[in-house]
């Protein structure tokens, strides 16, 4: 099976900076396009950033479009995502996400084959 590990979150003040880190294993990782997606309390679970298998695009959502930055290294089957200037609205379990064979990149959960378990962000004012 594939496996994705998420790992870098934690309990920051509003303004801080987190480094979010997935790493793959178990598969042909340079196939792959890669996403973030995050799930706050009491919501649906939304797209975040995407990039695509040889880092040529990326994709993000208005929100976080200034502030995020999505990243990877294939040859170290990684996948980042740097956050800065973390709002209190960023707080939720963000979750990484592999999709194969896919032309273009998507926003949507359907076109994620596999998951990882997700990694808790929360941001005080």
């Amino acid at each position: 099976q594939v496996l994705l590990a998420e790992s870098g979150g934690g309990l920051v003040q509003a303004g801080s900076s987190l480094r979010l880190v997935c790493a793959a294993s178990r598969f042909l990782f340079e196939r792959y396009n890669m996403a973030w997606f995050r799930q706050a309390p009491g919501k649906e679970r939304e797209f975040v950033a995407a990039i695509k298998w040889n880092s040529d695009s990326t994709d993000y959502i208005d929100s976080v479009k200034a502030r995020f930055t999505i990243s990877r290294d294939n040859t170290k089957n990684t996948v980042f995502l740097e956050m800065n200037s973390l709002k209190p609205e960023d707080t939720a379990v963000y979750y990484c996400a592999a999709a194969v064979g896919l032309p273009a990149l998507k926003r949507d959960i359907s076109s994620y084959a596999y998951w990882g378990q997700g990694t808790q962000v929360i941001v005080s004012s």
